[in-house]
């Protein structure tokens, strides 16, 4: 072999050797370089981390990579690939449950690499922060609530019952409780950051699918988004991205400037007006809704149609916990094939492809 296959052979073998020569980055060196560079008040990680049943730590990875290798290997992570962003049967090009927690993780991690902040913490946060949603999206919530005494919120229950097994960290499960800003602010810079990045990704995603599939035009949009945040999603995100970081590392908390929190609580208005209460979206909402009723109750009704280790003996915990764990397919195809439900009663498409 001559010329630049050649060097290309020498120099992967010189990397090789370079790699087999050195030590490892373990968790330990990894604690103490964040313990060094980040900003003040940034989460840092520490041996197996603040469990509620303790571990052993990982020679490799800090607690928070560890929280989020765990997220990303769950069955209730996987199932996000099959529940509702905005629409149901969502088209190959729009988004899925799974999908929105990626873009919430690339917009969190930038923020916190910009401000010096856990990035793994604001990783493991953004991709579990919708695990506890239900099938159909946010009208599962609604459709829960008229079964349990406390009510049905997504972020609670991500932490408290769909990822409870993976005794996660309690910065962790706080992030993911409370990324809702209907909720108490999270405890942490990290949380805060997913909060913000969750708003954020959403507003601009959403429109894309929105105007993607015919239900909005951008010539649509309020004047002050166009001007500030610009019409497209790359353009909105780079704007929103930087007015966080910026924000954090001039005042020293998360949040963003005036002008751009204006524009985006504009963007988030007309999404809300245009797309998420226009009249097809609220009749999908409605049959979501129509339909895990139906399902939870034929559950609380028919306890051995349970899963084994789904049933106990508060049957409307057990039947909401089984619902809410499906995904959104799962969901319809059992109201058919138990309820009698006609393909025609189901929630449907909204857009073009439907």
């Amino acid at each position: 072999m001559t010329g630049h296959g050649a060097d290309l052979v020498v120099a992967h073998q010189d990397s090789r050797a370079r790699i087999q020569t050195g030590e490892p980055i373990g968790r330990q060196a990894r604690e103490e370089r964040e313990a060094a560079t980040l900003r003040p008040g940034a989460t840092l990680a520490w041996g197996a981390g603040d469990r509620a049943i303790p571990e052993t730590p990982d020679p490799e990875r800090t607690c928070f990579e560890r929280d989020r290798d765990r997220i990303v290997h769950s069955t209730a992570f996987r199932r996000l690939a099959g529940k509702t962003q905005v629409v149901v049967y969502p088209t190959d090009h729009q988004r899925t449950r799974l999908t929105h927690a990626l873009e919430v993780a690339q917009v969190a991690t930038s923020i916190a690499r910009a401000i010096g902040a856990n990035v793994a913490l604001a990783e493991a946060i953004a991709l579990g922060h919708d695990c506890g949603h239900g099938p159909g999206g946010h009208a599962s919530e609604e459709a829960f609530d008229a079964f349990l005494p406390d009510g049905f919120e997504h972020g609670p229950w991500g932490a408290d019952v769909a990822l409870a097994e993976l005794n996660l960290c309690l910065q962790t499960l706080d992030g993911i409780r409370n990324h809702s800003w209907s909720r108490p602010a999270p405890a942490s810079i990290e949380g805060e950051i997913v909060s913000w990045a969750d708003r954020i990704a959403y507003c601009a995603h959403d429109l894309e699918d929105a105007i993607s599939a015919g239900i909005v035009r951008p010539g649509e949009l309020p004047p002050l988004v166009v001007e500030r945040l610009g019409v497209g999603r790359r353009e909105q995100l780079g704007v929103l991205i930087r007015s966080v970081s910026a924000t954090a590392a001039e005042l020293g908390q998360i949040g963003m400037d005036a002008e751009t929190a204006a524009a985006l609580a504009a963007l988030r208005r007309f999404n809300y007006e245009q797309i998420y209460t226009r009249p097809e979206s609220l009749a999908q909402s409605q049959a979501v809704i129509a339909v895990l009723q139906d399902l939870v109750s034929y559950y609380i009704e028919t306890p051995l149609a349970l899963p084994a280790e789904f049933r106990h003996d508060d049957r409307a915990l057990a039947a909401v916990t089984y619902v809410a764990g499906m995904t959104d397919r799962f969901a319809f195809d059992q109201a058919e094939r138990l309820l009698g439900w006609t393909p025609e009663r189901l929630p449907r498409g909204i857009g073009h492809g439907a």
